[in-house]
């Protein structure tokens, strides 16, 4: 039997927020009905899926 299975978050994390980005993802949780976590991990998953790592490490020829 096919189930779609709703995904939940399930481990617990404590992150800190900027005053001014809380603020604005509360603001936008009010407007869309989306919760706040949601909201942050769909932002998460978003730029996670864009991530450029850049190495700035100097190379030993560099030195």
């Amino acid at each position: 039997m096919f189930k779609i299975k709703k995904e939940g978050a399930n481990i617990p994390r404590t992150i800190r927020f900027t005053e001014e980005l809380f603020e604005q993802y509360t603001e936008l949780s009010r407007e869309t009905g989306v919760s706040f976590n949601e909201l942050v991990l769909r932002a998460m998953r978003y730029a996670y899926k864009d991530l450029v790592i850049e190495d700035d490490k100097p190379k030993k020829e560099d030195k």
